[in-house]
């Protein structure tokens, strides 16, 4: 697949915002990483001072991973279907959360096994396969269902673009599939596999060393093809892992802000990146996950998350803890009062002056 081109973040933008955090009548660098957050944000708008996201989206991407069949998660194979379910009973932990921080949820199944009823929500349009292989033993996609994956997720995003979102987070739901992800991280950055394998869904010791052995069969089979991004997807990765790709990059592509959430939205991240060259300077990492591959990836972007909540599920539920703070740091550097409206700066009570916002604050 060709490189794909990716608009930068405007420049402009970003300099009005540090310069403006710079005249507001607070203490030097009082307002910490919320100012970053402001600014980030004005630079994916190309406005200053950013407007809060007013129609962000939770893109649930969900499918089944033959590889869950080696016992690497707390989960029995193939039970992906009810989790979906469940979602659409806004019962899910980001279900729940996301009418508080003002966004809406959309489930797409590309690829749970069996395959869902005819007539259900993207039965058709926008399914992959029923399952992806079992990985330490078989590809996951074939050529043909890698590319179409991809394009569906491009497609996906654009859908929700000319919808009107203004801020996407992609999201995983699926059982086994932090056992693909950890194994495209290990190939993408030649890290070994007990590096990067955690507990997922909450394995026991039994569990990880099943899960230790399925990354490691999956490794030797991804290794030749580790620089390039498709053809890891194909052999290492699985029907949500490309769509989720897909999705990243045309959302930077359409210049939309995007919240990473979770190891699989990050190891598709990382692979997005390699696809679409400058795609991760629209993205924000919403909180650290506790599986060790992520550390590897937040290194490889040169990320640091806004939260560490300790959350061990990749289905957004950490993006909608930090979707109310996106809110209040732009409307801070719209309604604060600057210094020359009677407002005062400098240092804090204590004398300590902590540094103001310069372009090197802002997340890369």
């Amino acid at each position: 697949m060709d490189l794909l081109a990716v608009p930068a973040p405007d420049f402009e933008a970003r300099r009005a915002a540090v310069a403006r955090h710079a005249e507001l009548a607070v203490p030097t660098g009082g307002l910490g990483r919320l100012a970053e957050l402001g600014v980030w944000l004005a630079a994916a708008q190309g406005v200053c001072p950013p407007r809060p996201p007013a129609r962000p989206r939770v893109v649930l991407i969900a499918a089944d991973h033959g590889v869950a069949a080696a016992g690497v998660s707390a989960h029995a194979a193939g039970t992906t279907a009810r989790l979906v379910a469940a979602v659409r009973e806004n019962t899910t932990p980001v279900a729940v959360m996301a009418p508080v921080a003002g966004a809406s949820v959309r489930v797409v199944d590309v690829g749970t096994d069996p395959a869902p009823e005819p007539g259900a929500p993207d039965a058709e349009r926008h399914r992959v396969r029923a399952g992806s292989g079992r990985i330490d033993r078989e590809d996951a996609l074939t050529e043909d269902e890698t590319a179409r994956a991809v394009r569906i997720g491009r497609d996906l995003a654009d859908e929700e673009v000319d919808s009107g979102a203004d801020l996407l987070v992609p999201a995983s739901l699926g059982v086994g599939a932090t056992t693909p992800a950890a194994t495209l991280v290990a190939a993408l950055t030649r890290t070994e596999p007990v590096a990067v394998i955690g507990r997922g869904s909450g394995i026991d010791d039994a569990g990880w060393m099943r899960k230790a052995a399925a990354v490691r069969d999956a490794l030797r089979r991804a290794k030749p093809h580790s620089a390039d991004p498709v053809a890891l997807l194909r052999v290492a990765g699985g029907a949500d892992l490309a769509v989720l790709t897909g999705f990243c990059a045309q959302a930077a592509i359409r210049r939309t802000p995007v919240l990473l959430d979770g190891l699989v939205v990050g190891a598709a991240a990382l692979l997005a990146e390699k696809m679409a060259p400058g795609a991760k300077d629209w993205w924000l990492v919403a909180q650290r996950s506790s599986e060790p591959a992520m550390d590897v990836v937040l290194a490889r972007m040169q990320k640091e998350p806004v939260l560490d909540l300790g959350l061990r599920i990749g289905d957004g539920a950490g993006a909608m803890a930090v979707l109310p703070l996106l809110q209040m740091a732009a409307r801070l550097l719209a309604e604060t009062a600057t210094a020359d409206a009677g407002g005062d700066t400098g240092t804090d009570a204590t004398g300590d002056a902590a540094g103001a916002a310069t372009d090197d604050t802002v997340p890369a």
